[in-house]
């Protein structure tokens, strides 16, 4: 419990035994009013202060306003009835005791979330004359070495210059297994070192690492609100106001009437139906509970290596009815071997075939080009190539040792005017063309996640209507992938901007209720991200492209974390609706029986404090999704 949470509690024991203890003295007339004025201002004080502070702000009609004039209201009617000041007191101790349970449980779920969110550093290590000094993460700057030491959090991004270990990284991801790194190895904030000295240099500053960002989505996500939250509070904004006038109509027009009307004038009768009306009425389970279930499914989803940017986007993804793929990275694995060489005539053998490719690549980060950099396995000496020119769908063209090389697909070889032979094996395809004649080609594969196939059956399974992969990819190729997969759809042979025309395409051919979701890795694919419904950046651990351009981002890159992310978002908003309902069904209820004179003030505080404890506590249910 926190400080204020002990101190409320105080308030409500002590309040509690005043009211117990009053009931057995024998006292009458203003003695009694006022001492049991003191445990009424004991449990209440803070709720008149805010009643008082809404209506100097002109912010009147708000759940403080409406219990400080109900009990204020029977507090009064106590004095004009002989002195029955208990259901005033009783209202404010159980509205009191409500908030309580409600503090609490809204602050034990930030902790739950904080506890499997544990990845902010203390504190980083930098050696000095053989001995290591704690520092402020914030104060290294980038290029420095730290030392990371068996059990202690990995505080900022870098890459591992010496030393081997085992890192727990199911903070970020979610994952139990650990990932082994050695030195050469890029290793990001938030991990648990489990074996091994590390020693790191750093890549980023502390406020640009993986774990400020991550932290920082997880923190800010409450400030995108659903449609359900908007429409909660602007429900709130007309339905407070209009319990306030109703409640004055029942203590005004009845009793008025009944005077005109010859039937009798009983105005404490109406004044009191008035103002249990008001408890009754008050709309603490609908503006507490329902962005309370937002936060605890947002909070689940991070727990499970899922981010995501606000409960706007946890609404629109329970709806996701198509989902689209990027290929590379995202159903494949992204690490591309040199699978076959195929070299025409005798000019040029196999190794000089990777040779000059390699080089022609070597300017390039692409995983193609990577690959092929790794079957040369030589030193890249970037002198020996001039002119490099990088063709966007198509391929490279460069000087190597001052001769021309084209290496790239069919469309380059077409651009040059070469004639290029077929191969037979599927992969990617990489023609060389060597002083402006064919030389032969080079095949490139890409596996498939091994997920990938069961993540396929998981969204038909969670009612996803259709598949779609988009790719730069051969079709032949693309063809295969999807074959394996059973995706619904594929189109290959895209260039960037090919994407985004495919997903503006499949927009408009979607039925309208429901929302598309395109999953890339990140990097290559932020405009068409941006352009989709709902935007999810795969194997996004570090990628500052994947967290500015997504709405969702996967901490790491199983195809399966999609399914559970649908799933999560689906639980959430059941709970949303169940609240709604079951808050709004019973209030109304409550007041159609007040009104009628079927309901007292403790039927009415059931209303408002019950209705609220048992939508708090179906709220966290949120929370946990690790079986989902």
């Amino acid at each position: 419990m926190t400080k204020k949470q002990k101190k409320m509690l105080v308030r409500i024991l002590l309040s509690a035994a005043m009211l117990l203890g009053l009931h057995f003295l024998p006292i009458e007339g203003l003695w009694r009013f006022i001492l049991y004025l003191i445990p009424y201002l004991t449990i209440g004080y803070d709720i008149l202060r805010k009643a008082w502070k809404g209506i100097r702000n002109k912010q009147i009609f708000d759940e403080n306003f409406l219990m400080a004039i109900a009990t204020v209201g029977a507090m009064l009617q106590g004095v004009l009835q002989g002195g029955d000041y208990v259901e005033a007191i009783a209202v404010m101790l159980f509205y009191q005791i409500g908030e309580l349970f409600q503090s609490y449980a809204v602050g034990k779920s930030r902790k739950n979330i904080s506890a499997l969110m544990d990845i902010r550093p203390d504190y980083a290590n930098i050696e000095t004359d053989g001995t290591l000094e704690q520092v402020d993460p914030e104060e290294v700057p980038v290029g420095s070495i730290i030392v990371v030491q068996p059990g202690e959090k990995v505080p900022i991004d870098g890459v591992v210059t010496e030393g081997a270990s085992s890192l727990n990284t199911s903070a970020l991801t979610g994952e139990s297994l650990p990932r082994d790194v050695t030195a050469g190895d890029e290793i990001i904030s938030g991990c648990i070192n489990l074996t091994g000295v590390l020693r790191i240099q750093t890549t980023r500053e502390f406020g640009e690492s993986t774990v400020s960002k991550v932290l920082d989505l997880v923190e800010n996500a409450s400030s995108r609100k659903s449609k359900s939250e908007d429409f909660i509070s602007k429900f709130a904004r007309i339905y407070t106001p209009a319990v306030c006038f109703g409640a004055l109509f029942l203590a005004v027009v009845p009793p008025v009437f009944g005077l005109l009307f010859g039937s009798g004038a009983n105005f404490s009768q109406w004044l009191y139906r008035a103002l249990t009306f008001l408890v009754a009425s008050c709309p603490c389970a609908l503006v507490i509970s329902i962005p309370l279930s937002f936060f605890a499914g947002i909070g689940g989803a991070s727990t499970q290596g899922i981010l995501v940017k606000g409960s706007n986007y946890l609404e629109a993804l329970s709806k996701t009815g198509w989902v689209v793929f990027d290929k590379t990275g995202t159903l494949t694995q992204g690490v591309f071997e040199v699978s076959a060489i195929h070299q025409q005539g005798t000019a040029y053998t196999g190794d000089q075939l990777i040779e000059y490719a390699a080089l022609a690549e070597s300017a390039s980060s692409h995983p193609i080009s990577k690959s092929l950099q790794r079957a040369y396995g030589g030193e890249i000496d970037r002198s020996r190539v001039t002119d490099i020119q990088e063709i966007s769908g198509c391929g490279v063209m460069a000087k190597v040792d001052d001769i021309p090389v084209a290496a790239g697909n069919d469309k380059l070889m077409e651009r040059l005017h070469i004639s290029c032979s077929p191969c037979h094996l599927v992969g990617t395809v990489i023609h060389m063309a060597i002083a402006g004649e064919y030389a032969g080609h080079i095949v490139i594969s890409d596996l498939i996640k091994p997920t990938a196939p069961a993540a396929m059956e998981a969204l038909k399974a969670a009612g996803v209507k259709k598949t779609v992969m988009l790719t730069g990819d051969a079709s032949r190729v693309a063809q295969q992938v999807a074959k394996e997969l059973k995706v619904d759809e594929v189109c290959a042979e895209l260039l960037p901007g090919d994407k985004v025309a495919q997903v503006e395409r499949l927009l408009e051919e979607k039925p309208e209720k429901l929302k598309l979701a395109f999953v890339g890795d990140g990097i290559n694919d932020a405009p068409v991200l941006s352009r989709a419904d709902i935007g999810i950046a795969m194997g996004a651990m570090g990628s500052d492209a994947a967290i500015e351009a997504a709405d969702i981002v996967l901490m790491d890159d199983d195809p399966m974390k999609i399914a559970k992310a649908i799933k999560i978002s689906r639980k959430c908003l059941g709970i949303v609706y169940q609240n709604t309902v079951f808050a709004i069904a019973v209030k109304l209820l409550a007041l159609i029986l007040v009104a009628c004179g079927a309901a007292n003030m403790w039927m009415a505080i059931f209303a408002d404090v019950g209705v609220m404890v048992l939508a708090v506590l179906n709220a966290i249910r949120a929370l946990f999704v690790k079986k989902l």
